[in-house]
């Protein structure tokens, strides 16, 4: 039998997993990655913790093995999107690398809305102006920090997200590369000529910048042998972005099907086929995988705070000890007219507000602290079901099955409510770690392990399936206040 090593380089945390060619994981590890907050808005992580946790969950996973090594054949990698990394030929950081969730050029895409930037970078990369994305990090490094402008003025500046910086690390430099899926996240990349755009680049003052190569998603991206972890270098075959992978993992291989990973924040993507569509109703267009043989794109809708709202108030606020205690509070009560706006870093889609934090409100004298705590969680869901009402009416194509997909699927309240306020069913497969399934899938595909990713996805068990229940009334009254809530931001 013969294996493939997938990584997931996810924000907290970096998790490797050993599967074989139907999916079936036979081993796994896992690594911790810290943020930190220098200032209001900024979040940071250590670009060389990033690269010592792959090696670290990579040694956890082989020690695991009770396979052979040497049947492990090629290598998959999934990871956090639009994060920038910035370093030089050498190989060392230029600074921090600037997470995917930091909104410190928030000044900067309000600078790009006024020149009147938006029509034409929506038309060319298929993304709204927003803090998200790594281009307008980029200007703002490039403008505040001396490190970075003087790097891109000499073009000693080498750019990737995260993918790239691992990649480059893992060949010694020898392969400088990225795939269409995070060079499609950076408000850099043409999603039309699939290639980076020069005009773009000129606009935002980043001529000197240096750009990876671009490939599709399963490809030969070089070898590595993690630093000596392996006796041999074997090839990485894929790389991809880890919601699109989650997109692979979960079977979304054709028009209306679609995926909610739900964790620190969330991405819901429909796969539209093999033409990108316009950016429409706060939804971005974006790549949802390619091969050398195809290339589909995706309608996604992002959610800024999921699961990190009711982890702020457990870990900031105290306001409970365990996540169990805030669950069961989920369900002895009802939300009593407490609604959790989670705008720590600004609403994301539809809405794209940025009310300058977070908000508790319809609270009064009779609310108790297990009233905030089920906010915390509904506004999770109410999210959702807003990005899915616009993206079927941008994609003028029916939701056909929703499958979802991170650490809070493992809270049944959670799909229960999720259900009903959807209105309709929804799934989740046996399997957890889906973005390392997804970059799995393609590495076996590009091995020539399996003949196509359907082939994949139908030996993957659907774990549980959650039908509307009596609660559809009150979560749809619920959701109508939380409405009229955001449209006072």
């Amino acid at each position: 039998m013969q294996y493939v090593l997938a990584i997931d380089q996810g924000t907290s945390g970096t998790k490797a997993l050993v599967f074989d060619a139907s999916g079936r994981v036979h081993s796994r590890g896992f690594t911790a990655v810290p943020c930190t907050h220098p200032r209001t808005g900024f979040v940071e992580q250590d670009a060389n913790a990033i690269y010592q946790s792959v090696l670290k969950a990579v040694a956890e996973c082989l020690e695991r093995f009770e396979g052979d090594q040497k049947d492990i054949v090629g290598v998959g990698i999934s990871n956090q999107r639009e994060t920038v990394v910035l370093w030089d030929a050498q190989g060392d950081p230029i600074g921090q690398a600037v997470s995917w969730q930091c909104q410190r050029s928030l000044g900067v895409c309000e600078r790009l809305k006024q020149e009147g930037m938006g029509p034409t970078i929506a038309e060319k990369t298929g993304l709204l102006i927003d803090p998200y994305f790594s281009g307008t990090k980029l200007i703002w490094l490039n403008e505040n920090d001396e490190r970075v402008r003087s790097h891109i003025a000499a073009e000693t500046a080498y750019f990737g997200t995260v993918d790239s910086w691992l990649l480059y690390r893992l060949t010694n430099g020898g392969v400088y590369c990225t795939d269409y899926t995070n060079a499609s996240r950076t408000m850099l990349f043409n999603l039309n000529t699939l290639d980076w755009d020069r005009e773009l680049l000129t606009a935002f003052g980043l001529d000197g910048l240096r750009l990876p190569e671009l490939r599709p998603s399963a490809s030969n991206f070089g070898a590595t042998d993690f630093d000596g972890l392996l006796a041999r270098p074997i090839p990485i075959v894929s790389m991809i972005g880890d919601s699109h992978a989650a997109a692979v993992g979960e079977g979304c291989l054709k028009p209306g099907l679609a995926k909610a990973t739900m964790g620190t924040g969330s991405s819901l993507m429909m796969n539209v086929g093999s033409q990108p569509q316009a950016p429409a109703h706060g939804l971005v267009s974006t790549l949802c995988f390619a091969t050398e043989k195809r290339v589909d794109y995706a309608l996604e809708g992002i959610i800024i705070s999921a699961g990190s709202t009711p982890a702020f108030l457990k870990e900031k606020l105290g306001l409970f000890d365990d996540f169990a205690v805030a669950e069961q509070a989920f369900t002895d009560y009802d939300n009593g007219g407490v609604f959790l706006i989670p705008a720590f870093s600004g609403i994301g889609c539809p809405h794209w507000k940025y009310p300058g934090g977070a908000q508790i409100v319809g609270l009064n004298f009779s609310n108790s602290w297990q009233h905030v705590a089920r906010a915390a969680y509904e506004s999770i869901v109410y999210q959702i079901k807003d990005v899915i009402t616009v993206m079927e009416q941008a994609a003028q194509v029916p939701l056909l099955e929703l499958f979802l997909d991170g650490g809070l699927v493992q809270r049944p309240f959670l799909l229960q409510y999720l259900a009903d306020t959807l209105n309709r069913p929804v799934s989740t497969l046996a399997l957890s770690e889906i973005s390392a399934a997804g970059a799995a899938a393609l590495a076996s595909l590009e091995l020539g392990l399996v003949d196509s990713l359907d082939a994949v996805h139908t030996e993957r068990p659907v774990l549980r399936r959650v039908e509307p229940g009596s609660g559809v009334s009150a979560a749809a009254e619920n959701h109508a206040q939380w409405l009229r809530w955001i449209e006072r931001l």
